[in-house]
């Protein structure tokens, strides 16, 4: 879909206009799509921050994707994920009532234009793509839009992907697919349809960002970050987390922003253990108040970066300070520690270590891929990498968020940090910008 200023009757002059708008498309409020605000623009410019060039964008994300059709030799790759979706297409509809409802999508083929279904009546939103070739519709057959009728929908489905793959692949029966509805799945396997995980192809495809990808998320990131300011401006004794949290919202919202992923907001004993959503209550002076954006921004990128603060205009006590030190130590030690081509087990075992006290309730991850979303790679801690790590290793253009959390077992607080990164010939370089507590640093 194409990112547009949306409606406003605010003059830009033609230069900026030219700089801020490389699709070139008409000024027409009535007609405009979603995408990033006049106020969001303004903010950029201010930043010194560069829009991404959308049509390089969809060109390059594409090829991506095909390249790996490519290297796994498929007829290839079917995605349901809107995700997915938004990545190979640049398309938006209804994204997460979509994650539940597999209502739309997309057919890439190792060459050429991609194959879109839509749901009823919703082919406007994309017919304007020169990237997608044909759209269609009748991919939905989950049972509470197909009923008794579901087994038919799939089989009818799975009919129109064979003749698809014929056509591009003439006598490759190999499909790689992200996710599908298990009729949908047996119906292609009834066909002689040899179905792959899609997943591979798509979060290595995904993994790797070019300048015109970072160009997009550096816009997110900064349109997250001035939400922030928006909600630290907010905080005080009395208010509820709730009320606190609306405040991200409606900051990424009004700058063209998406959606968060999560509601990741809490204080005072509700930091310790980590992970309890946001709720009504009311922060008091000297509460820690911890939050995680898992913010989906302009353009659809993610902003994950996790702050810490605390409530009111007092010190943080001996304690508090204890805490955000460790986890802010923990966390720069081990982004300075990444580099292109060291293998993620490697980074396990060498990453700087928590006090025994913190290690129980340490993080999932030491760091995660980020990108429309949270996304390849997952790197481990020590402890966990025999269960849960995985091979691979760090290449340029990945781009990171690197966790903290620092808590003890039956303790009254704890400190969340998270900063996003992109890894460079140089090592890790910070994408986020907003600022730490000094009050809390030595």
């Amino acid at each position: 879909m194409s990112q547009l200023i949306v409606g406003s009757n605010r003059k830009i002059d033609p230069a900026r206009r030219a700089r801020f708008k490389p699709d070139n498309t008409p000024d027409n409020n009535d007609r405009v799509e979603i995408g990033p605000s006049a106020l969001a623009f303004d903010e950029w410019e201010k930043l010194g921050l560069t829009v991404p060039d959308l049509p390089a964008l969809r060109v390059y994300r594409l090829e991506r994707l095909q390249q790996q059709i490519r290297k796994h030799d498929c007829a290839g790759l079917l995605l349901f994920d809107p995700l997915n979706i938004r990545y190979a297409t640049d398309t938006t509809n209804m994204q997460l009532w979509t994650s539940h409802n597999l209502a739309r999508a997309c057919f890439v083929p190792p060459e050429g234009k991609m194959i879109l279904w839509d749901f009823h009546n919703c082919e406007h939103l994309s017919a304007h793509l020169p990237l997608v070739g044909e759209l269609r519709a009748g991919a939905s057959f989950f049972y509470f839009e197909t009923g008794d009728r579901t087994a038919e929908a799939a089989k009818a489905f799975a009919v129109q992907m064979a003749d698809i793959m014929h056509s591009y692949s003439p006598g490759n029966k190999r499909l790689a697919v992200d996710k599908m509805e298990n009729l949908g799945y047996a119906a292609l396997i009834g066909l002689g349809v040899e179905v792959l995980e899609g997943q591979v192809l798509t979060e290595h495809a995904r993994s790797i960002k070019n300048e015109t990808e970072l160009n997009a998320m550096r816009c997110a990131i900064a349109t997250c970050e001035q939400a922030i300011e928006e909600m630290r401006d907010e905080m005080r004794g009395g208010i509820s987390e709730n009320e606190l949290w609306s405040i991200l919202h409606a900051g990424n919202i009004k700058r063209g922003g998406e959606w968060i992923e999560t509601r990741i907001l809490s204080s005072g004993p509700r930091t310790n253990p980590w992970f309890q959503e946001c709720g009504p209550r009311i922060m008091q002076d000297g509460d820690l108040i911890a939050f995680d954006t898992d913010l989906v921004g302009t353009y659809g990128y993610c902003c994950d970066i996790s702050r810490t603060w605390l409530v009111g205009d007092g010190k943080p006590s001996d304690e508090q300070k204890q805490l955000y030190q460790v986890a802010y130590d923990h966390m720069m030690n081990n982004i300075g520690l990444i580099e292109p081509g060291m293998q993620f087990a490697d980074m396990s075992q060498i990453a700087h270590r928590l006090p025994e006290e913190y290690r129980a309730l340490r993080y999932g991850v030491l760091a995660h891929g980020i990108g429309l979303c949270d996304e390849y790679p997952a790197v481990r801690y020590p402890e966990d990498v025999e269960k849960h790590g995985y091979s691979g290793c760090f290449e340029v253009g990945m781009t990171l968020c690197v966790e903290a959390y620092v808590g003890a077992v039956g303790g009254h607080d704890g400190v969340k940090l998270e900063e996003q990164v992109l890894v460079t010939d140089q090592g890790a370089v910070p994408l986020s910008t907003y600022r730490f507590e000094t009050a809390f640093l030595s």
